[in-house]
């Protein structure tokens, strides 16, 4: 089970940082991040996601939301990962979570 935890939370991690990096890319680039590679990767990265804020909300969210829809998601999935696995570890012991 801890191992289900850690990777729910690897991945939460990995899509918080990668929406994170492409607002800074966003600012960055300007008006021309569409054309920008690296805006497109992390883009990638984390359209699954914001397709999924898409499904779980209501229709009058503006789709220009949606990314930040998806980032308090994960940040909400995050958050009771790390609570899951700070009891798991409480039950089982502390030396046996490293």
């Amino acid at each position: 089970m801890l191992t289900v935890v850690v990777l729910i939370k690897l991945i939460a991690e990995i899509a918080l940082f990668a929406l994170v990096a492409q607002a800074v890319v966003g600012v960055m680039a300007g008006a021309d991040r569409a054309n920008n590679p690296v805006y497109r990767l992390l883009q990638l990265i984390g359209r699954p996601w914001v397709r999924a804020a898409r499904w779980v909300s209501p229709r009058v969210v503006l789709d220009r939301h949606m990314p930040l829809v998806a980032f308090f998601g994960l940040l909400v999935l995050w958050c009771a990962a790390v609570v899951a696995k700070v009891s798991i570890c409480l039950q089982i012991g502390v030396a046996l979570c490293k």
